[in-house]
């Protein structure tokens, strides 16, 4: 083939799913991996399945509890906090980009260990300052405090783990 023949090839139309084919996909899926009810409805537009079959499809995916947003939002902030070094915040406003309800991100959130979050930030903070290049202390803890506050933690804990990390020598 040559490139005006690849440049031509328009992209392939998907056929809009049913109702009950869009059920038997998810009912695949969230037995491999857990999935928000947000999740479920992104992928059924993206499916273009009927919006006025969308909510019994979810309805019956919550009901068999294929989707259970109270049992992701915990695997979720476990996973975020543990393996990713994330903060409340930063969770907190993912789980709500994903449809996720306030009240069961706040009850997810509980379980967040507040003890073990501010020795795991030092040492990613310190991890973060081997490669970091800066001319003066305050360029690197101005630097350190940014990257904290992305990782989404409070500006008291981001700014304490800052001051922790570079009293010490790195």
């Amino acid at each position: 083939m040559c490139r005006e023949e690849i440049n031509e090839r328009k992209p392939r139309e998907r056929k809009p799913k049913t109702a009950q084919q869009a059920l038997q996909s998810l009912m695949r899926l969230c037995a491999r991996s857990e999935k928000s009810s947000g999740d479920a409805l992104r992928l059924m537009q993206q499916w273009q399945v009927p919006q006025s079959e969308r909510q019994g499809v979810l309805d019956k995916l919550l009901k068999d509890r294929f989707i259970d947003d109270g049992r992701y939002a915990e695997a979720y902030v476990r996973e975020k906090s543990r393996l990713s070094g994330w903060g409340a915040r930063k969770i907190a406003m993912q789980l709500r980009q994903k449809g996720v309800n306030q009240s069961v991100i706040a009850e997810a959130l509980k379980q967040l260990d507040s003890d073990a979050e501010l020795p795991r930030l030092v040492e990613k903070l310190r991890r973060k300052a081997r490669t970091t290049k800066y001319s003066s202390d305050y360029e690197l803890r101005g630097k350190l405090l940014r990257y904290a506050l992305s990782l989404g933690f409070d500006y008291d804990m981001a700014q304490h783990a800052v001051e922790e990390c570079t009293s010490q020598d790195l």
